[in-house]
């Protein structure tokens, strides 16, 4: 895997190193020697995915808070998204920042997400499936959430009119965190 620093503090890109030949190809997503010698996250008792049917539909922007924040390992194992991360540690010279990557089945990278970062992606195409380990398991009473449009973040989502929860539509603007 290659680690590649982001411009936002503690958010890596890891890029697959495929092995190819006549059948196909193979490629390390996980290693704890790897991950511990960029100081990143070793736990993982959680493991999610998200299947999205509609192309356009966002899902998040999502976080979990103190005192069991979330560290996120992501990838899109089917289809292609725009996934977004979005700076809410208050104290953070970075506050209120956001940087957006194509993640996609092809292109195999992942992302790795940080606690104190809200987290969200739009399905480029119909049938996008998300795979996520978690360094915390979920605790809805402590569940965050972003409004996905904030002004004062400024998210550029490639896809007009995007379809959304109830609940997404709804999340409060960034100002609510400061």
């Amino acid at each position: 895997m290659r680690f590649i620093p982001t411009t936002l503090d503690g958010v890596w890109r890891l890029e697959p190193e495929r092995r190819e030949d006549e059948r196909g190809y193979f490629a390390r997503t996980w290693c704890e020697t790897e991950f511990a010698a960029h100081g990143l996250n070793l736990r993982w008792p959680q493991g999610n995915v998200t299947g999205t049917l509609k192309r356009g539909t966002i899902r998040g922007l999502h976080w979990q808070a103190d005192p069991k924040p979330e560290v996120k390992l992501v990838r899109c194992s089917l289809g292609k998204v725009w996934d977004v991360v979005v700076d809410v540690r208050p104290a953070s010279p970075g506050f209120g920042r956001w940087e957006a990557f194509e993640l996609s089945a092809e292109n195999g990278t992942q992302l790795y997400v940080p606690a104190g970062f809200a987290h969200g992606f739009q399905c480029l195409v119909d049938g996008s499936e998300m795979t996520y380990l978690m360094g915390e398991t979920y605790d809805p009473a402590l569940a965050r959430g972003l409004r996905w449009n904030d002004p004062q973040v400024g998210i550029e989502w490639p896809l007009p009119e995007p379809f959304l929860s109830e609940r997404d539509r709804s999340l409060p603007l960034l100002a609510a965190f400061r």
